[in-house]
This record gives structure tokens, sequence and C-alpha cells, in this order.
């Protein structure tokens, strides 16, 4: 399905997560910079709370997009989930247009919804939902919902499971923040600002439900297109990825093989493994590590990928 969104600038408020990219010590290639990036300045412009998220890397795509010799025709993002990244390009005007891809039924749904004229809808119904565990348990119970209406309940679930997770198994708060239980994410005023921001601008998005290697396929022969690649992390028996995603089984070859034929400017992340870096170099990409500290402060690595990187290490 493809919905096609349009122009009106929208700013959104309320309670976020905070997370830190730190560079704890120099990398070959990499020199630390003066500061810490603190990305609580970044805004929180996604309805999602997502595993894997790329609001710390916010920075490091405006300076990317803003660097290109012209602005994108368009940005696509073959693996959307939160789609951060697509959301700055297209409120930033990074790119004249963003396609958001994604496969997982729950998320298309929500995507589907917002940039619509439902979104105006959604927004208000979680704005009116009071969240009890009795109206969860109706609400996620609900036979044969509506497109909109399984938007409203993976909202939902996003926010009630642990971590906001989707995936078939996901745990549920119990006594969440301050003991509000399931309640302790549910921000339903900010909520609705971000929905209504992005259904506002929905002429400058196109979605597609389906197979974001596919889409990349189609489109590899577009000069004026850029893609942002940030696929689930299952390469080299990575766990993480199955845990948290639906649909995470990914060819990681098959993915470098395309994005190696693509012919406009691509970037992509991929947790930090030996079996990434070979496949990269195998295609002769670039690769920078980037050190990032996470809402729980645990030190991580993730590796950024392109054709050339060097406007992303210090002079």
């Amino acid at each position: 399905m493809e919905v096609r969104l349009n122009d009106r600038h929208g700013r959104s408020a309320g309670n976020i997560d905070i997370v830190l990219v730190a560079y704890d010590e120099p990398l070959p290639g990499l020199a630390p910079p003066q500061r810490v990036v603190n990305v609580a300045s970044v805004p929180q412009r996604s309805p999602f709370r997502y595993p894997g998220g790329k609001t710390w890397l916010v920075p490091t795509i405006r300076q990317w997009l803003g660097g290109l010799p012209a602005r994108p025709t368009e940005l696509i993002e073959p693996f959307a989930g939160g789609a951060i990244i697509g959301l700055t390009a297209a409120f930033e005007s990074l790119a004249d247009h963003v396609t958001l891809v994604e496969r997982d039924e729950q998320i298309a749904a929500v995507w589907q919804t917002i940039l619509s004229e439902e979104g105006v809808w959604l927004a208000h119904e979680i704005a009116r939902l009071r969240l009890t565990p009795e109206i969860v348990e109706a609400l996620l119970n609900r036979a044969t919902p509506s497109i909109r209406e399984q938007a409203l309940q993976t909202i939902v679930r996003n926010r009630i499971n642990r971590g906001g997770i989707l995936a078939p198994g996901a745990g549920r708060l119990k006594l969440g923040e301050g003991g509000k239980g399931i309640a302790s994410r549910w921000y339903p005023e900010t909520l609705k600002k971000r929905i209504l921001h992005i259904t506002a601008i929905r002429q400058r998005f196109t979605f597609v439900h389906g197979d974001g290697l596919q889409v990349m396929q189609q489109q590899a022969s577009r000069s004026d297109a850029v893609f942002f690649i940030d696929p689930p992390y299952t390469a080299a028996g990575k766990k993480a990825g199955t845990r948290l995603y639906t649909y995470s089984e990914v060819d990681h070859e098959e993915l470098f093989r395309i994005a190696a034929s693509l012919t406009g400017d691509f970037l992509m992340t991929y947790d930090e493994t030996d079996e990434i870096h070979d496949l990269a170099r195998q295609q002769g990409f670039d690769v920078l590590a980037i050190p990032m500290k996470n809402t729980h402060h645990a030190r991580m690595m993730e590796f950024l990928i392109g054709r050339d990187l060097s406007w992303a290490r210090p002079a």
C-alpha cells in the first residue's frame, strides 16, 4: 500500500528517552569529539518506543545528507521501524520526499494510519484512552480489527511491553516507573501531538508495506535517491534481532550485494561484528565504528557503513 503526504511544520513535546553518544577513547581513524552528544536536544518525532532506534544517530544523518552535492529527491528507509531517520529528513527538509518500507503488519498499520486522514482519529483515540488493565485487555482482544484499530492496538502494545518490544512473547510492564504499571510509559498528549504533526505533513511520505530488499532492488538505478539501511541485527548468530522483531531474518550477504548495486548514496548501520566487517570489505565499503551509550548507560559499538565516510572523520 502507498500513501503520500505534504507540508506543515510541527515540533514534538513531552516526555522523552535520553540516549547519549559517547566516545570513551580514540578508535583507529576516528578521533574523539570534544564533547558528549546529548540527543535529548534532538526532536523526538516517532510515536514508537523502538528497540534499536536511531535517535542518537540523527546528528550524523544531518551531517551526511547536508553534505551531499544536492538535496536528494528521495530518502528511502527500507527497514523503517520507528522511522526516526525518515521523520527527521521529512521535517527538516533534508530530502524532498521520504519512502518508508516496513514488513511487520503491526508497525505497518501504524504508518498506514498516521500517513492518512485516519491519523487524526488515531491521535484523538490515544488522547482519550484510559489505560487500565481491563480496558487494555478488551482493546487487545478485539477480533478482526480494522487497520486503524490495529494501529491503536500496536501503539498500546508498544507502550505497555518491556522495551517497547512487539515480537511474540514480549513481556508486559508490571511495576513500571514509580509503580505506575502499564501506564508508566503512556504519555497520551505527547503521542497525540507527534501523530498530528506527522499527519500534517503526510504528503512528504510514501509508505510501502513490503520487503525492504525488494524495494532497494527496484530503486537501485536511481541516482537521485539515497538509502538509510538499518536492518535487524541478526548476523553472526546475534540473538537480539530475533528477540526484538517479528520479521528478524535477513539475508545479510544479499543485502550487501544489493547495497553495492545502488546508484545513489547510502548509509548503513550494523552491530559491530567480524562477519559484518568482512562483508563490508568484500564490497569495498568504508566502515567506521561508533561507540554509543544507551538509556541504561551501557557502552556499545555500532558500525557505520558506506562508500566513503571521510565526511564523518575529523580532518
